[in-house]
C-alpha cells in the first residue's frame, strides 16, 4: 500500500467533508478547519508528477481561492450569502478534485495490471 496515495487521498476527501460540514453547520471554526485541511491538500499536490497531476493542482487551487476569501468574508462582512455561494464553489472544486483522484487511480491500475 503507497501511504503517501493514502495520505493525499485522505486529505483531498476531508477538504470535501470538512466544506461540507461548514453548510450543514455554518460557523467560523468549521470554516477555518475547511481553508486549512484544503490548503494542507494544496501544498501536498505541489510536485506530484502524476498523469492528471496539473488537473488535481488547480482544482485544489480553485477550492483554495474560494474558501480564503470566504472565511475573511465571514470575519469581515458576515455576508453569509456570499460565504455560502463561495463555500459551494468549493464544494464542486473539490468534487471535481476526487473525481480526477479515482480516474488516475483507475488508469494506475491498468498500467499495473499490464
Amino acid at each position: 500500500m503507497d501511504w503517501g496515495k493514502v495520505t493525499y487521498i485522505f486529505l483531498t476527501l476531508m477538504s470535501l467533508t470538512t466544506t461540507a460540514g461548514f453548510l450543514y453547520d455554518p460557523s467560523t471554526i468549521a470554516l477555518f478547519i475547511a481553508a486549512g485541511v484544503n490548503i494542507i491538500s494544496t501544498i501536498l499536490k505541489i510536485g506530484v508528477k502524476n498523469l492528471l497531476a496539473a488537473e488535481l493542482l488547480a482544482s485544489s487551487l480553485v477550492a483554495d481561492l474560494h474558501l480564503i476569501p470566504a472565511f475573511l468574508v465571514m470575519v469581515m462582512t458576515g455576508n453569509m450569502k456570499l460565504v455560502f455561494a463561495l463555500a459551494i464553489g468549493a464544494v464542486i472544486a473539490n468534487i471535481v478534485s476526487m473525481a480526477l483522484s479515482l480516474i488516475e487511480s483507475a488508469k494506475n491500475q491498468d498500467k499495473d495490471d499490464y
